[in-house]
């Protein structure tokens, strides 16, 4: 084989012996997974917000951001619930480039997984103690969930991992939101057979092991735009394209027909400060139909301190090193800006 084994990694009970959280801790995090799924049941009419860098990749800015996140959360408490984004792998098209903290708890220095997989760890065990939040990472690679399953709210299943068996496999046997974005080709029958697949019972092979797991009822749809093969970027956030999946769910037996609209990648065209438009139309269509209204259950949002994004080096504080975001100021006045549409 044409590879080097660097080393086996830890299994993850032993990262999670090394690394436990409280009691105390796990209780918080309990109180709001329950109040996060109560919005996908409809038990809850609160609007759910993923927000956050689109990828973490310093600990303490991103702490910094969450820590700004929880003041805010505290005067919208009433009408909108904030998951801090804290995206730990970073999907790559080509496979080239920076791929997250996993790889690379310092972007500036060579990837080191075992590192990688302690500081994951860590940065999401401190954003719950520091701050209260429970938060969502994108499930890159399905093996390595249970490193953070005791931590996270929110998992997604990114656009180039939806068709993968064991994305959908992995995600029957969670008991949290599971969100499926739509492929980069925008063929939403994919997306809808990943939910399916994700609400579903399976016997399965997982780290080793044979599983039967559940099916997660909480498993729901993701809208991120589309790119066609002239490599040019469409939304799919309009309210015909609600209305489309309002009707494809019927016609589906699934539960908990859910939906959250992604206002950046294709969707925006990366073109970040039109986020703050995108999730106000989606505002518009929820008011004017019942349907969609009941469907859409957030909006995610890529944001951070500092708009738009730096190459890897050049050292500004708070701004990203991959996808462009949304800047602190304009993000906390598109929040409260929702709670006022709600």
């Amino acid at each position: 084989m044409n590879m080097n084994f660097i080393g086996k990694l830890p299994i993850p009970q032993q990262i999670k012996s090394e690394f436990p959280i409280t009691e105390e801790l796990a209780k918080i995090k309990a109180t709001r997974d329950v109040e996060i799924q109560k919005i996908f049941t409809g038990q809850s009419n609160k609007f759910l917000l993923v927000i956050g860098p689109c990828s973490a990749d310093h600990d303490d800015s991103v702490i910094d951001y969450i820590s700004r996140l929880r003041d805010v959360q505290e005067k919208v408490k009433d009408k909108i619930v904030i998951v801090p984004r804290i995206y730990t792998g970073k999907p790559r098209t080509t496979g080239d480039g920076y791929k997250g903290m996993l790889h690379q708890p310092n972007p500036d220095e060579a990837p080191n997984l075992i590192k990688g997989i302690i500081a994951i760890r860590k940065l999401h065990m401190r954003a719950l103690s520091e701050t209260g939040f429970s938060c969502a990472d994108e499930m890159l690679y399905p093996e390595n969930h249970r490193y953070l399953n005791d931590l996270l709210s929110y998992v997604a299943v990114g656009a180039r991992s939806v068709e993968n068996q064991q994305h959908r496999l992995t995600s029957s046997g969670l008991n949290i939101p599971v969100g499926m974005k739509n492929p980069t080709s925008g063929d939403i029958s994919i997306m809808m057979n990943s939910i399916t697949a994700a609400q579903h019972s399976h016997a399965f092979i997982y780290r080793g092991w044979e599983v039967h797991s559940q099916g997660n009822p909480l498993a729901h749809a993701i809208l991120r735009g589309y790119v066609d093969e002239k490599g040019h970027s469409f939304p799919n956030y309009h309210y015909e394209d609600l209305v489309h999946l309002v009707e494809t769910y019927e016609s589906k037996d699934l539960k908990n027909k859910a939906v959250i609209i992604d206002t950046n990648h294709a969707n925006s065209g990366k073109k970040y400060l039109e986020q703050v438009r995108i999730a106000k139309e989606v505002m518009h269509s929820c008011r004017h139909n019942s349907d969609i209204k009941k469907m859409v259950k957030g909006l995610m949002i890529e944001s951070y301190i500092e708009d738009g994004c730096q190459k890897i080096g050049e050292g500004v504080y708070g701004k990203s090193i991959t996808d462009p975001c949304l800047g602190w100021e304009k993000s906390e006045r598109l929040i409260y800006d929702l709670a006022d549409m709600l």
